[in-house]
């Protein structure tokens, strides 16, 4: 048996993109280990162990025992907490300790993808949730995007933008757009009857309209509305950080045209990040 067929893209796109970080981070200085990132409180050296530390544990490593220190103004529930620990453990390696282990977690997990011959609706322990469980083909959707929403973190704080157009920047905007209509509908509160498209551009162009029927639900399609009750028009990157939430809808005002309705549009923006 091999890779189901339904799994083997997915898989693809987070090889493309953890070997893109690999080639990134392989002649970073000492001091660029330490620069910040858009994630708050990590920096380029944290980002990369949140990385290594999810993967080791889909390799059914255990976690680290480690305390950490108290003073983590970023920690900030037992969510944060949890994903700090396989962060802050790393925060003293060296720049040669941390592309080794990188390598090496890299390595070991291909070897393990490669070798994948279970079912995608087989139930794996997922490490981002104490004990908790999810189907084979979720978990690595979610190891895909979230490695390619890093690697633009990295990107961005390095200033080398690229990728945003890989295979698995397409598993990030399939991800985030299925966030789409309970944003507009349950979070914004958009009322029965109301339409919102979305149309952007960039390396990654599409455009989505969100539909709310009389009873209050909403769904998504790529068709065009005529006459919306709010239009939204920005670049796929500015739409990736503020979905991840990245940066605030008014840091990057001039890179967002909203038509429509002010008070809806805003309350859209304003709820926009589905991520942690």
């Amino acid at each position: 048996m091999t890779v189901h067929p339904s799994l083997q893209p997915v898989i693809d796109a987070w090889t493309h993109s953890i070997e893109a970080i690999n080639e990134l981070v392989k002649p970073l200085a000492e001091s660029d280990w330490n620069r910040a990132t858009e994630c708050p409180g990590w920096s380029v050296r944290d980002v990369v162990s949140h990385i290594i530390g999810v993967e080791c544990e889909m390799l059914g490593e255990p976690r680290p025992i480690h305390t950490l220190p108290r003073d983590l103004y970023h920690v900030t529930d037992e969510f944060t907490r949890y994903i700090e620990v396989q962060v802050d453990v790393r925060r003293c390696h060296t720049a040669l300790e941390m592309t080794a282990e990188l390598d090496y977690t890299i390595l070991r997990r291909c070897r393990q993808l490669r070798n994948e011959t279970r079912s995608p609706r087989a139930t794996v322990r997922w490490p981002l949730g104490s004990g908790s469980e999810q189907t084979l083909e979720r978990a690595l959707t979610v190891r895909a995007f979230d490695v390619w929403v890093h690697e633009q973190d990295l990107r961005r704080a390095l200033g080398m933008p690229g990728n945003l157009d890989s295979p698995a920047a397409v598993v990030a905007r399939d991800f985030l757009l299925r966030a789409l209509p309970r944003v507009v509908a349950k979070d914004a509160g958009a009322w029965p009857g109301s339409t919102v498209v979305f149309d952007v551009g960039g390396p990654l162009e599409f455009m989505r309209t969100v539909r709310v029927d009389a009873q209050g639900k909403a769904t998504i399609d790529g068709s065009i509305s005529l006459g919306p009750t709010v239009t939204f028009a920005t670049d796929w990157e500015t739409y990736a950080r503020l979905a991840c939430g990245r940066v605030r809808p008014e840091a990057v005002a001039d890179r967002i045209k909203a038509g429509g309705d002010a008070e809806l549009a805003a309350a859209v923006l304003g709820n926009f990040s589905v991520t942690p």
